[in-house]
């Protein structure tokens, strides 16, 4: 039997749900970033009450009260719309940096792995030339040792190389942010990276071809690198959440964190586009190498700017699922 006490202490939730309906009748742009994320966590609470109540059969008028309540919030939450050219301009220039900037702890830890794999690999492959053999195959250091950039190839078929380079980038975005789930997934993907540029790294600049491979890099690596570590943030982001949901149950938990790493990585398609586009046209062309330098540091700085400039959206504040209810 449903007691008073449990009414009580689920009644204010209820209510909550029923002023954020009333607040949206017009649609859900009424309603700001966190009453969003209150509102899917609200639905989902009430749903698991209503399950409660309709065991008692004594409750029967609750019980249509609160599937009346469910229908007007899932009507609410799933109808259609038709989404404007001008949400997609504003989630890039204005949403977007903003989640980027509440991740971006989770993008340093990811950037840091990478750079220990990197380090690892550049000292391994000094220490034993061997490793990078079995690392690369022997035909890609072959080419490396004959002063021979592997790129060559790719000026021949300039957009089905920029095809594929892109396809490729955004599998490993995708596998960086989806491996999340495993845990060990985006940090095996981040120092295994790593790793491979620290070996190709010390293969050349033993080769006495640094310059060579860094000019190749530098301007698509300016936007390709950054994506691939928000994409390790956001995978990173999803395991934080299944193993540290903090006041939140998992499954809530991982249904925040979710959304955030989509976005993140949603984020990432037009920076994983472009750098697609010039690594299949432009870095492997005999252009000057200060000429290849300054185009990645120009598109590097943008992409700062972009960040990290402007107002920062206005965040906090609390909700009565997220402290103090124990939901």
């Amino acid at each position: 039997m449903v007691s008073i006490h449990w009414l009580n202490q689920h009644k204010p939730h209820w209510d909550r749900l029923e002023h954020l309906v009333r607040l949206s009748k017009d649609g859900l742009a009424k309603l700001n970033h966190l009453e969003l994320q209150e509102l899917g966590l609200l639905y989902r609470q009430t749903a698991s009450d209503l399950s409660v109540v309709l065991e008692d059969a004594s409750s029967a008028q609750l019980a249509a009260y609160l599937k009346q309540l469910l229908g007007r919030s899932h009507n609410l939450i799933y109808m259609g719309y038709r989404p404007k050219a001008g949400g997609i301009v504003s989630f890039y220039l204005k949403t977007y940096p903003g989640v980027f900037r509440e991740t971006l702890p989770l993008t340093l830890v990811a950037i840091a792995i990478f750079a220990v794999g990197a380090i690892a690999g550049w000292a391994t492959t000094l220490h034993d030339p061997a490793f990078a053999y079995r690392l690369l195959g022997p035909k890609m250091m072959e080419t490396i040792e004959r002063r021979q950039m592997w790129t060559a190839s790719v000026v021949a078929i300039k957009p089905v190389a920029a095809s594929a380079i892109t396809t490729n980038n955004l599998t490993v975005a995708f596998t960086m942010f989806a491996s999340g789930i495993t845990v060990i997934g985006p940090v095996w993907l981040s120092l295994f990276n790593g790793l491979l540029i620290g070996v190709v790294g010390a293969a050349t600049w033993h080769a006495g071809m640094a310059i060579s491979l860094w000019s190749f890099v530098a301007p698509h690596g300016s936007l390709e690198l950054p994506a691939i570590f928000i994409a390790g943030g956001a995978g990173l982001d999803i395991a934080r959440a299944l193993l540290f949901p903090g006041m939140l149950p998992r499954r809530d938990a991982l249904t925040r964190a979710g959304g955030r790493a989509s976005r993140l990585v949603l984020g990432t398609l037009p920076l994983l586009l472009v750098a697609g586009t010039i690594e299949g046209f432009f870095s492997p062309t005999n252009a000057p190498v200060a000429m290849k330098f300054a185009l990645g540091g120009l598109l590097f700085a943008a992409l700062l700017a972009h960040l990290f400039g402007g107002r920062r959206p206005v965040t906090g504040g609390s909700s009565p699922v997220t402290e103090g209810s124990g939901l």
